[in-house]
């Protein structure tokens, strides 16, 4: 098994989960997922992430995304975290969370020697198909901005539908709004007809509405 690199298939692993044994990625082919690893249960800036995950999961759901949460801690304690968050936060997390050991999250490159021997803030984007399309890192002292993680799948399905590109802090790009940008001609006279076809800059900066 080695690290996931954009544009390859996410490495199958066989893992315990607090819904049970999962073949990952396998057993959510056809869906999105949104791997993502925290240091540690029963810590502070994890609790929150995954509060605020899940009060977002309808929007996931809606974007056919699957969430999955990561450590290297045992099955049992996840379980009693969980617990502990819908007793005492009134939140019941509903997606599953993966018991990882240390081989498992070094080989997917969640452990930073330099940070510790708690895996870092990892999030995976994982298409459909077991492509991995998007990898962020976080420090273990910052929490994750899930609209950030909403907003990436968000675009990476309008750029698979469409064939474009998003804008910087699409859709609310300070040059082009919500529009996509098409992708650069590779020859001359596709470049002439997109001035003519869409809104440009020039003919490597061509933009339309989604």
């Amino acid at each position: 098994m080695s690290m996931p690199l954009l544009g390859e298939r996410f490495p199958t692993i066989e893992v315990q989960t607090t819904h049970g044994p999962m073949t990952f990625p396998d057993d959510l082919n056809g869906k999105w997922t949104v791997l993502f690893s925290h240091p540690a249960d029963f810590t502070p800036v994890c609790t929150t992430e995954f509060v605020s995950f899940q009060k977002h999961k309808e929007r996931f759901d809606a974007l056919n995304c699957q969430l999955v949460g990561l450590s290297v801690d045992q099955v049992f304690s996840h379980i009693k975290w969980v617990d502990w968050i819908k007793e005492r936060l009134d939140v019941e997390i509903t997606f599953p969370i993966i018991a990882a050991n240390d081989r498992i999250a070094e080989a997917l490159g969640m452990l930073h020697p330099a940070k510790g021997s708690n895996t870092v803030r990892a999030v995976f984007i994982i298409d459909p198909d077991g492509v991995t399309r998007t990898i962020l890192y976080y420090p273990q002292e910052i929490g994750r901005n899930v609209d950030e993680i909403v907003r990436a799948v968000k675009a990476l399905q309008k750029s698979d539908a469409d064939g474009v590109a998003t804008p910087a802090n699409w859709p609310e790009n300070e040059l082009i709004g919500d529009h996509v940008i098409i992708p650069p001609a590779t020859d001359i006279e596709t470049a002439e007809a997109r001035r003519k076809t869409y809104e440009c800059y020039d003919w490597w900066f061509c933009h339309k509405t989604p």
